[in-house]
């Protein structure tokens, strides 16, 4: 009885009692035209060598020297060898078709939620108070700090699912967290839904699937390790989709040119401590500078100290990862209308504004997608197209993680500049000083000297700082131009964000009034709360009503 025995990938064995056929290596699954193989022929129980030849076996030509050769050298007939080959042919295009289809199984295999995870995840997401309750819960998955930061990019993340994705690049001095800020919040997404990228050749991305982009986050741990696909990727990020014409070589030999595409849309994020190098990626981001006080230090090294003393419960973060990624899962692509849209304004003093102002809208949108399973549908008339909207909290939210963000935006310095200068502000009302040198600065704040330099030029150049010459065979010293320029800025962000939203109640008192009645109900429903880790909540789940 013929057996075909594929136990070891590697070695796949055809035995029909007559002769044994051996395939080495295994074969290759891409190429279906060709099955290429090196095969060992052996006699069973024969003290004859083997015989062992590389060949196709859909080459006809080949084939018939093969088998004259295995009936010479093996003395059987030309038919038992031809009938032995034919029959291994069949196994291995039915083992090839087989790998095949598990494999692209594989690649769509998505996680099933129970049924408890399901009511447990709609539970959290119906109950009031969702973004505050979403920031607890990333920090109660083992991520210290940075509350803004931290939920910035969970939303951000969130937008994958949208036609519009967000992208975030996190800037901040070398280990100061950057990289593990980014692995722990992706820690929240489901694994299905995002790729991690350590380092890319320059033309990687034209060889994925032309879908298997799609809606990913994709997770750049450095950028300089993929500096040379950054074309590709901005494109992704912008065009949504890239493409690229080369020449290749068909099995006949002939050159044709074949057309690669790979469509997104995609999310992005990636870390750098090299703001400017990478400014053409961060005009398309949202840029996150990591909280790198001294506070957050002690927060963090705490938690090392406390994780290493056993003291850290990973279960209870491990159930807060899970139930947010039970959270995401639960999100459906849906349309966003934004009622609000043209009564908002962004700050003029915005360095960028069309970029900026569409991150602004959109990040509100976010903000409203993330908020589906409390949001009734609605359905337009005239396409029929079902869609949610933006409502006035949804606004105050996007408004209060934003306010840093379009700061920064709207600072000439960059971020290591600008924390540089308030640092030295911040040394110099302490000591009660006017001027200082460039030694007792890089002394007092334990700051590098080439990365000083630098700051220096930048600040004189822009009229932050001014240069005092000393006296002959003396020191450089240097005298702080305004201490109130940054803080007048960021001032004046904050009021023509809160400027926008009095002026949607006084437009629309309708919305204020049913968001002052919503934020009633769900302070007194907030009060009879569990946490999902604990207890499963006794709120029924809000379910979405369609309205015209």
């Amino acid at each position: 009885m013929p057996t075909f025995s594929n136990e070891n990938p590697e070695q796949l064995i055809y035995e029909n009692g007559l002769l044994i056929l051996t395939v080495l290596g295994g074969i290759r699954l891409e190429g279906l035209d060709r099955l290429r193989i090196t095969l060992k022929v052996e006699l069973p129980n024969s003290p004859s060598p083997p015989l062992r030849h590389n060949l196709d076996l859909y080459n006809d030509v080949q084939l018939e020297k093969f088998i004259r050769k295995i009936a010479e050298r093996l003395e059987v007939g030309t038919s038992v060898a031809s009938a032995s080959l034919s029959d291994l042919t069949a196994e291995l295009e039915n083992y090839r078709m087989q790998q095949i289809q598990a494999q692209q199984e594989h690649q769509i295999k998505t996680y099933k939620l129970t049924e408890e995870e399901k009511a447990q995840a709609l539970d959290f997401l119906t109950a009031p108070h969702l973004m505050e309750r979403t920031n607890d819960l990333i920090g109660q998955s083992g991520i210290l700090g940075e509350e803004i930061n931290r939920l910035i990019m969970y939303v951000i993340f969130t937008s994958r699912k949208r036609s519009q994705p967000l992208h975030v690049v996190s800037l901040g001095a070398s280990g100061t967290g950057k990289t593990h800020l980014q692995e722990r919040v992706a820690e929240l997404i489901p694994e299905e839904d995002k790729i991690e990228i350590t380092t890319l050749s320059e033309n990687a991305f034209y060889y994925f699937e032309r879908r298997a982009l799609a809606h990913k986050l994709i997770l750049i741990e450095d950028l300089d390790g993929a500096e040379n696909s950054m074309y590709a990727l901005r494109e992704l990020q912008s065009k949504k989709r890239i493409s690229k014409t080369i020449a290749q070589k068909n099995s006949k030999g002939e050159t044709r040119t074949t057309h690669l595409v790979v469509e997104g849309p995609v999310s992005v994020s990636g870390c750098t401590t090299k703001e400017q190098i990478y400014e053409d990626n961060a005009n398309r981001s949202f840029l996150l500078y990591l909280d790198e006080s001294h506070i957050q230090d002690q927060r963090v090294m705490e938690y090392q100290r406390a994780l290493s003393a056993g003291r850290i419960n990973q279960a209870t973060e491990h159930n807060a990862q899970m139930l947010l990624k039970n959270c995401q899962r639960l999100l459906e692509p849906i349309k966003i209308v934004n009622p609000f849209a043209e009564l908002l304004h962004i700050p003029v003093e915005v360095l960028k504004p069309r970029r900026t102002n569409n991150h602004y809208l959109q990040f509100i949108e976010a903000v409203t997608f993330y908020h589906q399973r409390q949001r009734a549908e609605r359905v337009d008339e005239t396409t029929g197209e079902t869609y949610i909207e933006t409502t006035l909290a949804d606004v105050e939210e996007a408004n209060r993680l934003l306010k840093h963000i379009l700061l920064r935006k709207s600072d000439e310095l960059t971020g290591a500049c600008r924390n540089y200068l308030e640092r030295v502000k911040s040394y110099l009302l302490q000591e009660n000083k006017k001027q200082y040198t460039n030694h007792e600065i890089r002394k007092a704040l334990r700051e590098n000297g080439s990365n000083q330099k630098r700051y220096n030029l930048a600040l004189i150049a822009g009229h932050y700082i001014k240069q005092i010459k000393g006296k002959k065979g003396t020191a450089y010293s240097y005298e702080v131009v305004s201490y109130e320029e940054f803080k007048a800025l960021r001032d004046h962000i904050n009021s023509v964000l809160d400027e926008n939203i009095e002026r949607l109640r006084q437009l629309c008192p309708a919305a204020s009034e049913s968001r002052s009645a919503r934020s009633n109900t769900a302070g007194k429903s907030a009060e009879g709360f569990s946490s999902p880790l604990q207890v499963q909540t006794t709120n029924e789940p809000v379910k979405r009503k369609k309205a015209s």
